[in-house]
């Protein structure tokens, strides 16, 4: 497996990221023995006696990185809490393998998993999972459900091929394979009520010198299962099965705004509304019954971008309410 490293230069006096790095190995996965190097932020109160004892793991999605919760690290800091924010292999500080063979569903899952369970060992974990966070995320929580405390879910889902993912998403799906270039802050501006300064565009766009470091983030939208015959189908279906089971605090914050990158054609038309995924998880989830689901107001897709501290407070009040 041939793997890029993105040089340290491009993550240097990043806009509003003063996180220090920190590096975890996982196998790649390709039966050779060989290792990843995935990137997280580990960031705590400095004063051990204002912490919580409480660990949040952030999981970012499509096409973003660690860099999306700058916005939302440090109020959960101020509060106590500690964060871990992991790039997914691919994104961010993480290595990226060079193939878009390379990355798979079941692979992404696999990568996470070590990284920070048999790694990092995280443990009584509140999860907040966001786009492809979730989809890796829930499957955690489905396998690993003695790991986490608690979940607060904005703007993800878990497909299983089995439901009508919407005129929207396939032409997201079309654009993302034939944008050129494919700039992942113009794909987070797009994502947005409010437009992005050059400099938090920089910050998204640092991962990804030139189109050979992208090959992650052009696959992800393949990766989604869309038909029954998908390869994650059938590992979805099993995790839905646990989780419809389970009564773990699980709590859904999504935006108000449902924003469409601007090539995509005719966005009034009905046909093109994006599926509930909101209200699907409320219903299922045995652990979302009762709980104080909010819509926060004033944000795109990427709420960490719009409404960061507004997410931080959510996920606050929640941990504070479950304890």
């Amino acid at each position: 497996m041939k793997v890029l490293r993105t040089p340290e230069s491009r993550f240097r006096d990043l806009a509003g990221y003063p996180f220090e790095p920190h590096y975890v190995h996982v196998g790649a996965g390709d039966g050779t023995g060989g290792r990843l190097r995935m990137h997280y932020v580990d960031e705590r109160p400095a004063d051990p006696v204002k912490e919580s004892g409480q660990t949040i793991l952030l999981l970012h999605g499509e096409p973003s990185w660690s860099y999306l919760y700058r916005h939302v690290i440090p109020p959960l800091v101020a509060a106590g809490h500690r964060c871990v924010a992991p790039d997914l292999v691919g994104f961010g500080r993480s290595d990226k393998p060079a193939s878009r063979f390379a990355y798979t569903y079941q692979r992404h899952v696999d990568w996470l998993r070590e990284a920070v369970f048999d790694r990092l060992d995280l443990r009584d974990v509140t999860m907040v999972c966001h786009d492809w966070g979730g989809l890796l995320g829930l499957r955690l929580l489905a396998e690993h459900p003695g790991r986490f405390r608690r979940v607060v879910a904005t703007n993800t889902y878990l497909p299983t091929g089995d439901q009508d993912v919407g005129r929207a998403f396939h032409a997201w799906t079309q654009w993302s394979q034939r944008a050129e270039p494919f700039d992942a802050g113009s794909v987070v501006e797009a994502g947005t009520v409010g437009e992005l300064s050059p400099a938090v565009k920089a910050g998204y766009d640092a991962p990804f010198p030139d189109e050979t470091y992208r090959q992650g983030a052009r696959q992800f939208p393949l990766l989604v299962p869309i038909t029954a015959w998908d390869e994650a189908t059938v590992p979805n279906r099993n995790a839905w099965a646990v989780l419809q089971t389970l009564s773990i605090p699980f709590l859904c914050a999504f935006s108000d705004h449902v924003i469409l990158l601007p090539q995509a054609p005719n966005t009034d038309d009905p046909s093109y509304a994006v599926p509930n995924p909101d209200q699907w998880l409320r219903e299922r989830i045995p652990g979302a019954h009762g709980r104080p689901h909010t819509t926060i107001a004033g944000a795109g897709h990427f709420v960490q971008e719009d409404q960061g501290p507004r997410l931080a407070a959510i996920v606050n009040d929640f941990i504070e309410s479950t304890r």
